[in-house]
């Protein structure tokens, strides 16, 4: 089975993952602040789902 691979997909869908890749930074520091002010259940599960992609990013996993 072959590595994924960013650049053998369409040019759309690499514009829209560099896209997300580029807005998850803001999004992740939103809802930490988010979490510490206001902590609810949704909030912390977003936050560690926020933190899931960052890092999955991060490492090249995507």
């Amino acid at each position: 089975m072959a590595r994924y691979y960013r650049y053998r997909l369409p040019p759309w869908v690499r514009n829209c993952i560099c896209v997300i890749e580029q807005a998850m930074l803001p999004i992740l520091v939103f809802q930490l602040l988010r979490t510490l002010f206001f902590p609810t259940t949704l909030d912390v599960f977003l936050l560690g789902l926020v933190v899931g992609i960052f890092v999955a990013f991060y490492l090249e996993w995507i």
